[in-house]
């Protein structure tokens, strides 16, 4: 009787490594690569969607009316009027309601006006003009009624100032001028506005 040669089989996990292609590892650094790029994208995004939020919000609230002049003035507020339509008048974020100025974003506004009186002259320098008087100040909510700029015409036919001034969501901003004084129509003479500097 013959002897059979004895073989040995290798058992599993006996030590023999596999060599993986090297397409594998390139595969690897590629996914790795793609993860980083998208992180990368997505923050970029998110930066430059957060600055577009920021430059439309109402936080960059500003108005730049001018006068409203349909018809004699029979009280002493002023009415305006404000959009691209005539010129150099727009709006974003304040709303006029009954051409007053309504604050639609709490914070700290710059306000500015000036107004130029037509029915004046060297030859009116009276007592009267003397008395001659605009008033901006807040006049809704009510219980929130305040005077923000008083100014006096003395012996010119312009007053003209700005100040910062704390404004809340709601309140409406009047501008009142003694009568019977008319106000210029030139918008170059006769505007108002306000700007939002920080809330």
């Amino acid at each position: 009787m013959q002897r059979r040669p004895r073989t040995t089989m290798a058992e599993e996990g006996s030590g023999c490594t596999l060599r993986r292609p090297p397409w594998v590892s390139i595969l690897r650094v590629a996914f790795l690569l793609f993860l980083i790029g998208m992180v990368i994208y997505c923050f970029l995004c998110n930066q430059r969607l957060a600055q577009q939020h920021q430059l439309e919000s109402p936080g960059w609230d500003v108005a730049e009316l001018q006068l409203n002049h349909t018809g004699p003035r029979q009280d002493f507020r002023l009415h305006w009027q404000g959009g691209p339509a005539l010129g150099r008048s727009f709006m974003h974020g304040p709303e006029l309601d009954n051409g007053q100025l309504r604050i639609q974003r709490t914070g700290i506004y710059r306000l500015h006006i000036q107004v130029t009186l037509t029915n004046c002259s060297s030859s009116t320098w009276t007592s009267t003009l003397h008395r001659a008087t605009l008033s901006v100040g807040i006049c809704s909510p009510t219980t929130r009624s305040i005077s923000l700029l008083r100014l006096n015409f003395y012996r010119s036919c312009t007053v003209t100032s700005q100040r910062l001034t704390p404004l809340a969501h709601g309140d409406t901003l009047c501008t009142n001028l003694t009568l019977p004084w008319l106000p210029s129509r030139n918008s170059d003479e006769t505007f108002f506005g306000v700007q939002w500097v920080h809330p």
